[in-house]
């Protein structure tokens, strides 16, 4: 192994809460805008999903 790891990160709920928790997490740096995907709902009425991956390095 080389030391480097896939995390995915998941945010579910209303389309206004996953849209401001990523554009807070881009504030913080965590992430680009662009790394998310794109809203998709989920099983739940109103509720949405987004998905990024990132590549760790773990050493």
């Amino acid at each position: 192994m080389d030391g480097r790891e896939t995390v995915k990160v998941m945010v579910m709920g209303s389309p206004r809460a996953v849209e401001n928790t990523i554009r807070v997490l881009y504030l913080r740096s965590f992430a680009e805008l662009y790394e998310w995907s794109p809203m998709q709902p989920t099983q739940n009425p109103g509720e949405v999903m987004s998905l990024m991956r990132r590549l760790l390095s773990l050493s």
